[in-house]
């Protein structure tokens, strides 16, 4: 019998058969995974109370070949995240944020990096850090991982370094920013003062001190809509958690 245990982050679950779950979970070493539990609706042994939704739980399942489910036989509460689930907004911003790793990091696609920072999001949201700065922390580093990461260094038209003085234009085609020269601001390439620029090349080196960050109102209200652009862009659609955030 091939087992692994590894702790896991629970991102999905639907009922199956009279008593089974299909859960979907979330692993440092082998990324996000399906597995079957049998029983668990019914038994308090095996799975006590370790399979809500966002809880971070240890996990042993046997390992079938890719693109089979597995098949879970324990499971070991590490952290219910409890004040997650106890806010709607918190929830909401906790299903967006597993939305946006399943689909940067498809089934069996492994990155250690990822998972500490879903896990240090959802310690952050646990904890009572604000929605909408966390948010912003997230999706920076969360597409910087998935090969996605802003180019703040220059311009992608003129290749002129951005020294941090005056203001640049987002450009959602390369992903970057240009110089006021060679681009306007409008509503579909927004400009962004020195400060946010700082502030999201700070957030993007940061992985485990999310709860932590310091962001400005003024860097916030013009980051907002740079990554909304940038994720739909890159992404090719809006994400369906999205419409709760809002």
């Amino acid at each position: 019998m091939n087992t692994h245990i590894s702790p896991a982050i629970i991102m999905r679950f639907r009922e199956f058969g009279e008593s089974d779950l299909v859960v979907t979970f979330f692993t440092a070493d082998r990324g996000i995974l399906k597995g079957v539990a049998k029983g668990a609706r019914r038994s308090r042994r095996r799975f006590p109370n370790c399979l809500d939704l966002f809880c971070l739980a240890n996990v042993e399942y046997e390992l079938k070949k890719r693109g089979s489910l597995h098949f879970l036989h324990s499971c070991r509460l590490l952290n219910p995240f409890p004040e997650l689930r106890s806010d709607f907004s918190s929830l909401s911003l906790a299903s967006y944020m597993v939305e946006l790793t399943e689909i940067l990091f498809p089934e069996g696609v492994a990155d250690s990096e990822m998972y500490e920072l879903l896990k240090n999001a959802f310690l952050a949201l646990n904890g009572g850090k604000r929605t909408d700065i966390l948010r912003v922390a997230f999706e920076i580093k969360a597409m910087a991982l998935g090969g996605y990461g802003l180019n703040l260094e220059k311009c992608c038209e003129c290749g002129r370094p951005y020294r941090e003085k005056g203001r640049a234009v987002f450009k959602r085609s390369k992903g970057g920013i240009a110089c006021q020269g060679c681009e306007k601001e409008s509503v579909l390439s927004p400009g962004l003062g020195p400060g946010a620029v700082r502030e999201i090349k700070g957030i993007d080196g940061t992985l485990q001190c999310l709860a932590g960050l310091p962001l400005s109102e003024e860097s916030i209200c013009e980051i907002r809509p740079i990554l909304d652009l940038h994720i739909e862009y890159r992404i090719g659609r809006r994400l369906k958690a999205s419409s709760f955030l809002e």
